[in-house]
């Protein structure tokens, strides 16, 4: 994983391993997810949407949820704004 900042917004590149999950949570940030390999799975309150290669999703601040991966690893870069404060150096 690598990220860049300025003051008010952050860009990650991350790789996601084969049937990976990241609980449900929120932030904060507003976040925008471009997906460059794979599928990435997003399981949001009331539906789970499936982000595959070239697709983006935008999820706006303080919104539930939880990501997770099937039988495929995934690349995907992340843009946050604010950055979040567990990357701040």
């Amino acid at each position: 994983m690598w990220a860049v900042a300025l003051d008010k917004a952050m860009l990650t590149y991350f790789e996601v391993e084969a049937n990976s999950h990241f609980d449900m949570h929120k932030h904060q940030s507003e976040q925008i997810t471009l997906v460059l390999e794979g599928t990435l799975y997003f399981k949001m309150p009331e539906e789970t949407i499936s982000v595959k290669e070239g697709d983006v999703i935008a999820i706006p601040s303080n919104i539930q949820h939880a990501v997770f991966t099937k039988d495929n690893p995934v690349c995907a870069v992340d843009a946050w704004s604010p950055v979040r404060e567990e990357y701040k150096v």
